[in-house]
């Protein structure tokens, strides 16, 4: 198995043990679940943002701990001061070292859009999103079957959230065009191999609605890339390793926001 096989069995298992201890009408107890959600889609396609999408995350399967002991309250606050249109929270614990409060504490701190970023593989996890404060959450088009991605993105709209469908391929948009998710994300890492490679959302974005909200992942480390990426058609760039290996993600997020403010004037 490749390391998203490995993922996605762990997390079957991993929400199934979640089923059972925290039953649906608990999450729907939770201060945030009857909140307004803040839409991405909105903000990436406001010209006054820049479109830059803060991650918070402390490792990754490929690389290890990245920034072990980050404290997302400070860190989400940081991004946002920086410049950033939105918020991405990593929420998985085993692979990426998430701590079970940090999309809920990066909620509390800021009134932004929040991705939840995780393996979503069941429904009870939009619940989940939702009672976190998250206002969009991601789904992979290469770990579930079109099927799921049309009933997981029902079940999103009913709860109010936006949906941003991940794709790595031309089979995957092709087999899942016709569902209404509300934002589209390329990502330039290639799940099997963990390599990434930026031409991915140049060869992709052709295939792509021009209407359609774009968003590139990964490998984007240099404001050269954002430009190139922009004049591709993209609004929103995902930008998480690159700010996080740094001792200090905000700091590095606002230079680099400054600089790329510099390139538009």
């Amino acid at each position: 198995m490749n390391i998203l096989d490995t993922i996605k069995q762990h997390k079957i298992k991993e929400v199934a043990e979640k089923k059972a201890l925290i039953p649906i009408k608990f999450l729907e107890k939770s201060i945030f679940f009857d909140t307004q959600g803040v839409s991405l889609k909105k903000y990436l396609n406001d010209p006054k943002h820049v479109g830059i999408i803060a991650e918070f995350k402390r490792k990754s399967p490929s690389k290890g701990f990245i920034n072990q002991y980050a404290d997302p309250a400070k860190i989400s606050l940081g991004y946002m001061q920086a410049g950033a249109t939105a918020l991405s929270v990593l929420t998985d614990v085993n692979f990426f070292g998430a701590k079970n409060d940090d999309l809920s504490t990066a909620r509390r701190f800021n009134y932004c859009p929040i991705l939840r970023k995780d393996f979503i593989v069941d429904a009870y996890q939009i619940y989940e999103a939702k009672s976190m404060g998250a206002d969009v959450i991601l789904l992979i088009a290469a770990i579930l079957s079109p099927a799921q991605i049309a009933s997981f993105t029902e079940v999103a709209h009913q709860l109010k959230m936006e949906v941003l469908l991940e794709i790595h391929n031309e089979k995957e948009w092709l087999e899942n065009k016709n569902t209404p998710v509300d934002l589209l994300g390329i990502n330039n890492r290639n799940l099997d191999t963990f390599e990434v490679d930026i031409e991915n959302s140049e060869h992709l974005i052709n295939l792509l609605p021009k209407e359609m909200t774009k968003i590139a992942e990964s490998g984007i480390n240099d404001v050269e890339t954002i430009q190139r990426l922009k004049k591709m058609g993209f609004k929103g760039f995902l930008i998480g390793e690159y700010f996080m290996k740094d001792a200090d993600p905000a700091q590095k997020c606002k230079e680099f926001i400054q600089e790329l403010k510099k390139t538009n004037q």
